[in-house]
């Protein structure tokens, strides 16, 4: 009634009792990320159980995200669920010392929000929102869904989260199970890479350029069981990269033939970017696209609009009903008031961001130092060491974030938000990463 698997006793006669015994090994560390697990006929010989009693103990751990299981390679434990979130390892930026780290938009483009929320109010007065409503305002899904036919995103329903990571997650959980594999990019959002592995998934990175993901990475990670494949389409944070249409052609061309990959694109640049959307949307059975609002008009807006396939949004809603049940239609009808009002100018905001980007990219490269930020408000420099970096920046009066936050196996870089930056202070902020800069990456992040 017990298998010892290192310095772990494994026990238990029912499956139940086997499965919380691997678990309290997981959770204790006894039993380390990528420990291989014995076959289960084995197991079953050394406990005197049936075969069929671990086979059931092992399908609740998969299932609970603790192991995966790969065909003849056996089941591992996986990675834990993110306990500290990548954010959390954000460095403390000192007094006096200027902060690049916080990814923020700058607070001087983004509209005031006291008569959108007025407004808001007003509607609320003269036709509150009770139980039982439609959970999208039918004002905003009129206007996203304009606002998705603009951009050619293929047809579909509308639907509203707290946010563009609250609408991945709800989609993830709409198709995948914890063990499922997801292809993610990296160098990519950090929010995302703690997200999969903290809903028991498996993450799979993907190489970027400035163009986005590239096909043959991508076609490596579904070879490798990928189900689910998210792509930034514009402004990726931390590289600033945007899918073009050459590489959307390729990646669209590449996912017709794999028809049973969950496509998510997060176009959370929305608004802040003036490079066109090209959306992998539409070519394979489910797909979906969140259009956050945050960056354009502001972090504490929580509200991201989605479409997708039918069944991907029903999903989606049905089970947002058994949580929040809808996003706060004071919020929806103040979204309403900004985009109806034309509050934000996606273009000058755009060349506002562009103006500092580009600048920072140039000087950067006048001292020998080579940087991407096709969109956005990021640029992203390799570097040879990102602490020392880092640290030297810092002792010259620059706060950066170091790459570590957005990375799986991508090479070292640090991230650098120019959202917040004056044109006058380029020059000086270039001179530093220059002298900073050990040695320099290539154009790709691989």
């Amino acid at each position: 009634m017990l298998f010892v698997l290192g310095d772990y006793l494994i026990i238990g006669r029912r499956a139940s009792d086997i499965a919380a015994s691997i678990e309290t090994g997981v959770g204790s560390g006894a039993l380390a990320p990528g420990t291989l697990l014995p076959p289960l006929r084995e197991l079953a010989t050394e406990l005197g159980v049936n075969p069929n009693t671990v086979a059931a103990a092992y399908r609740t751990l998969r299932e609970r995200g603790v192991i995966v299981t790969d065909g003849r390679r056996g089941s591992r434990v996986l990675p834990r669920p993110a306990t500290v979130p990548r954010d959390q390892m954000r460095m403390t930026v000192p007094a006096g010392v200027r902060d690049l780290t916080q990814g923020n938009p700058d607070v001087r483009l983004l509209p005031s929000l006291d008569g959108p929320l007025a407004s808001a109010a007003r509607r609320h007065a003269q036709n509150p929102t009770l139980y039982g409503q439609d959970p999208v305002a039918p004002d905003l899904a009129r206007l996203a869904r304009a606002g998705f036919d603009a951009d050619g995103v293929a047809p579909g329903p509308v639907a509203v989260t707290s946010g563009a990571l609250d609408g991945i997650e709800r989609l993830l959980t709409a198709h995948l199970r914890p063990g499922d594999a997801v292809a993610v990019e990296d160098p990519g959002w950090g929010g995302t890479l703690d997200l999969v592995p903290a809903l028991g998934l498996r993450v799979i990175p993907v190489a970027v350029d400035d163009e986005g993901p590239l096909p043959g990475s991508v076609e490596r990670a579904l070879e490798e069981g990928a189900r689910a494949l998210i792509v930034t389409a514009r402004a990726q944070n931390p590289t600033g990269a945007a899918v073009g249409a050459a590489r959307a052609r390729d990646l669209r061309a590449l996912l017709a033939a794999r028809p049973e990959v969950f496509v998510i694109d997060d176009d959370h640049g929305h608004g802040i970017v003036d490079l066109p959307l090209h959306s992998l949307g539409g070519v394979t059975r489910h797909w979906a696209l969140v259009r956050s609002t945050a960056k354009a008009y502001g972090p504490d807006l929580r509200l991201a609009v989605l479409t997708g396939d039918p069944v991907t949004m029903d999903r989606l809603r049905g089970r947002q009903r058994l949580g929040p049940g809808w996003v706060s239609r004071l919020l929806q009808h103040a979204v309403v008031e900004l985009w109806s009002s034309g509050a934000v100018d996606p273009v000058a905001v755009a060349r506002s961001y562009g103006a500092r980007r580009d600048g920072l990219i140039g000087e950067l490269a006048r001292r020998g130092v080579r940087a991407h930020g096709r969109s956005g408000m990021n640029v992203w420099v390799p570097v040879a060491d990102e602490t020392v970096v880092v640290t030297r920046l810092l002792s010259a009066g620059w706060g950066v974030s170091a790459g570590a936050r957005f990375r799986v196996v991508s090479g070292p870089g640090v991230r650098l938000t120019v959202s917040g930056l004056g044109l006058d202070e380029v020059p000086a902020l270039a001179e530093a990463v220059a002298a900073g800069v050990r040695q320099v990456g290539g154009g790709r992040f691989d």
